[in-house]
């Protein structure tokens, strides 16, 4: 379960629009990555993109890029994996699931709420 600062901490990472931009298309497979076919033994995943990949879709220089992911993998919203000499990016569900409970959360209590005020009258 995420706690309050764990919270914060995903809040202010995506608060930044590059680094939203970002996160969203590499949640959504937004950023196609030339994977290495000559190590095929490799295990990949799908949706995993490379750092390079995703640099050349902003006017950012590559330690820019690479400073907005950093701030998304503290925030454990995406997992960065090196193999050979490129850095692999792929999203946390996990991560984004148990935010999306909080959210649910949040929603039920206060419809719950809003809905005892609103008999009270």
């Amino acid at each position: 379960m995420l706690d309050m600062k764990q919270k914060i901490k995903i809040f202010k990472a995506l608060g930044n629009e590059t680094r939203f931009k970002i996160f969203k298309n590499v949640f959504t497979g937004g950023y196609a990555c030339s994977i290495d076919k000559s190590k095929p033994s490799e295990d990949i995943i799908a949706q995993a993109t490379c750092v390079s990949t995703i640099a050349e879709h902003f006017d950012f220089a590559l330690p820019t890029i690479s400073r907005h992911l950093k701030e998304l993998k503290d925030a454990d919203i995406i997992i960065m994996t090196k193999i050979s000499n490129k850095i692999y990016i792929k999203p946390n569900p996990q991560i984004i699931e148990e935010l999306a409970k909080c959210f649910s959360t949040l929603v039920e209590n206060y419809n719950e709420n809003t809905y005892q005020f609103d008999n009270t009258n």
